[in-house]
């Protein structure tokens, strides 16, 4: 069984029928070899550890093109907290080609954050706030839950650094959009049926993170965390076949 995990970023798997594929920007710097000699300079704390620990057999390839193989390829193409960040008709073509490598009868496992979660938590708040106004102290937290990372400008480890610092890594690695951190459209079970629908895939289901149609993928270990619990906690998972 071949495997696509397309958008990786440092969640990746060493079973050989994986293959891992990214284009995030510290995977771009950590190919410069110039920017790994500045890099501990500029890169601090959880930063460093996050490029440190960026691993080897990762594809650099912007996936937002094309995916880099052939049609009627592999049998099973995963991606995680990806397809937001991509604009609404890029993710429609992506989503294409995805179903162009897949064989037939293969398996799309699609993991994003789930906006009808995040909804009812704001409305819930939003009572809660009804009730006890106190309670509005805390509700930017649920407001931020389903805006923040569309609106957000500046990459969010950035903003907190020392000026120097900050400075010298909005130069060097962009903002918030450039570094695909921003989120360009947001899903449910709803609309994201409609669209694989729309694209002719079949047999649309949500699953959970333990779930799935993929023989033995709780093995792969990419939806969970090393004490085996939810990796993106509240994530919405749906599977289709082309």
């Amino acid at each position: 069984m071949r495997v696509l995990n397309l958008g990786c970023g440092v969640k990746t798997s060493d079973r050989v029928e994986v293959t891992n594929i990214d284009w995030s920007i510290y995977l771009r710097l950590k190919r410069n070899k110039a920017f790994r000699l500045i890099a501990p300079l500029i890169l601090n704390g959880d930063r460093w550890n996050h490029f440190c620990s960026l691993p080897n057999n990762i594809i650099v390839h912007n996936l937002s093109r094309n995916i880099p193989f052939e049609s009627d390829s592999v049998d099973v193409v995963y991606h995680s907290h990806m397809l937001e960040h991509l604009d609404r008709d890029i993710a429609a073509k992506f989503l294409l080609e995805v179903k162009r490598v897949l064989k037939p009868d293969g398996i799309c496992r699609i993991v994003v954050p789930n906006l009808e979660n995040a909804a009812k938590a704001y409305l819930e708040h939003l009572s809660e706030c009804e009730r006890s106004p106190g309670a509005a102290k805390t509700h930017d937290t649920y407001v931020a839950r389903l805006l923040e990372q569309s609106v957000r400008k500046e990459a969010s480890g950035t903003s907190g650094q020392k000026p120097l610092r900050r400075r010298l890594e909005n130069m060097l690695m962009g903002d918030a959009r450039k570094r695909g951190e921003t989120h360009q459209w947001m899903y449910d079970r709803f609309n994201l049926t409609h669209l694989l629908e729309r694209l002719g895939f079949t047999k649309i289901c949500v699953q959970s993170y333990k779930t799935s149609l993929i023989k033995d993928w709780a093995a792969f270990g990419l939806d969970v965390d090393r004490y085996g619990n939810e990796y993106k906690p509240g994530s919405l998972y749906v599977e289709a076949i082309k």
